[in-house]
């Protein structure tokens, strides 16, 4: 009886640590929108509830009623599971984020190896979206999907070597507990910087949008999609950029370490202002051309990337020179 108890707890638990991300995921939606209306000199969401509030909820009810269109000459299978895809492999990734020594889903010994793992996984989503939509241009878009992401990876596993060199651990909390005195941001600067750029790549962020360029591909592999369909194209996005910022704030910030405040208070923060330098820089950029895109990847990040890993592993085994 005890353990079934704990079980039914323990799914719980489960449930609401992904209704958590869930919603966190709805309002970025709301903190996006309002940012760049700031940076723009206008004014963003604001009718909806008590200054916009209830926006995410009200976009949510939207695309929950609209009406859910299939074209006919769709692989109707393929065109449902993509979406599926890529949101799910998303998902995955938070059980191995901790967001603070105790609140948690699952404390994995290899968690960078499973976020690594499930991540690229979307990559699927996106081809098996553009393919399954039997639309050229929906096509082209899930194939610079697949080659930018593919791309990117490379150089952004490279960066996380580094870290993983340095504190000796591929689990979220031993790495998070190798930077109590000292951050790695400050012991991997270049690291920091190529891991940025190479996620703005992988989640589709300005200036690497390329994957949807509306001047060029409509809405790229998403163009045939409508409804919930696209509702989950849309959330996986920005759990990706979530994320994203989950992972900077423990691989680079020191994830909870911090004074005064409690751990989880310094966990949002730290996250929220690498959120908030995404908005800053979609605001900011414009969009780069494809060629540019590959050659910074293949070109400036790769020789960056193992460079700086080459550096690290030297300064790790002659700490005097360190």
């Amino acid at each position: 009886m005890k353990a079934e108890i704990g079980l039914v707890w323990r799914l719980l638990e489960v449930i609401l640590f992904f209704a958590v991300i869930m919603g966190l995921v709805a309002y970025m939606t709301l903190m996006e929108r309002r940012f760049l209306g700031f940076f723009q000199v206008r004014m963003g969401p604001n009718r909806v509830g008590p200054q916009g509030l209830l926006q995410p909820i009200a976009d949510g009810i939207k695309l929950l009623f609209k009406e859910d269109l299939t074209v006919s000459h769709a692989r109707r299978f393929y065109f449902t599971l993509a979406p599926i895809i890529s949101l799910v492999a998303i998902l995955a990734c938070f059980a191995a984020i901790p967001m603070s020594g105790r609140f948690h889903v699952a404390d994995l010994s290899l968690a960078l190896l499973y976020i690594m793992a499930f991540s690229s996984l979307g990559v699927y989503g996106v081809l098996l979206g553009g393919w399954s939509s039997g639309n050229k241009y929906s096509l082209l878009g899930g194939l610079r999907g697949a080659a930018q992401m593919v791309s990117y990876e490379i150089p952004l596993a490279l960066a996380l070597v580094g870290v993983v060199v340095l504190s000796g651990s591929l689990s979220m909390t031993e790495i998070v507990q190798a930077q109590e005195g000292r951050w790695f941001i400050l012991r991997q600067p270049l690291g920091f910087l190529i891991f940025l750029t190479a996620v703005s790549a992988e989640t589709g962020r300005t200036p690497f949008d390329l994957v949807e360029c509306e001047n060029e591909l409509v809405a790229g592999y998403q163009t045939e999609y409508s409804s919930m369909k696209f509702g989950l194209f849309y959330m996986a996005e920005y759990a990706h950029v979530l994320l994203a910022s989950c992972l900077a704030t423990h691989l680079y910030l020191g994830g909870w370490n911090g004074p005064l405040l409690p751990p989880l208070a310094w966990f949002g923060i730290k996250s929220f202002l690498v959120f908030f330098f995404f908005i800053w820089v979609r605001a900011t950029f414009p969009r780069l051309r494809y060629d540019q895109l590959m050659s910074l990847s293949w070109k400036a990040l790769m020789p960056l990337a193992l460079a700086n890993l080459l550096i690290t592993a030297a300064l790790v085994v002659y700490p005097p020179f360190g």
